[in-house]
């Protein structure tokens, strides 16, 4: 349950502000079609978490415990780092408009996703938690629930998120995730 919740809560921090979240403003300007650009966003983090999930319990077959403990810490505060870098929309991440709504978002959110700090941070739960299903649930959840008010509310809300205390935020719980991990506190406390 760990996993899920922190999943969750994180990508769905972490998305706010994210290009991808930007993605879902211009798509729900541009079609005003809900229903087809949730149900985009929603399919395409499946499979974009669920490969990146796969990755990281991959990667903690290969490395021992104490290697994979040093990466992880490095990589989590890492990403506090790069949390506080604002994101920019691609033009080609929106010039798939011929493909019709659905496949369009399909397509946009997949390649947006792509290298994207909410794919690293799930490769790195997985990594973490040793618990694929869980994180892929929890970060795709997250993604649902920063995105899915962009597409619905749109412009009405974008210009009223605190963006940079949210990121923060996330910055500060990816920092502590990454001291936690390197100081083994996990361990510690017995978990």
């Amino acid at each position: 349950m760990e996993a899920f919740l922190i999943s969750t809560g994180i990508v769905a921090l972490a998305e706010i502000g994210d290009k991808t979240q930007l993605l879902a403003f211009v798509l729900a300007a541009k079609f005003r079609k809900p229903v087809p650009i949730i149900l985009g966003i929603l399919v395409a983090t499946i499979a974009n978490h669920a490969g990146a999930g796969a990755l990281g319990a991959w990667i903690t077959s290969l490395v021992s415990p104490d290697i994979m403990r040093w990466v992880l810490g490095i990589s989590f505060i890492a990403m506090a780092a790069w949390i506080m870098v604002p994101d920019k929309l691609d033009d080609e991440d929106t010039e798939l408009a011929h493909f019709g709504v659905f496949t369009t978002t399909v397509l946009a959110f997949f390649m947006a996703e792509m290298g994207d700090k909410t794919q690293i941070a799930t490769v790195a739960l997985a990594a973490q938690y040793h618990a694929f299903i869980a994180v892929v649930a929890g970060t795709t959840l997250g993604m649902m629930i920063a995105n899915v008010p962009a597409v619905l509310l749109g412009d009405r809300i974008a210009h009223k998120l605190p963006l940079n205390l949210i990121h923060g935020i996330v910055a500060v719980v990816f920092a502590l995730l990454g001291a936690a991990t390197l100081l083994g506190v996990d361990r510690l406390l017995g978990f």
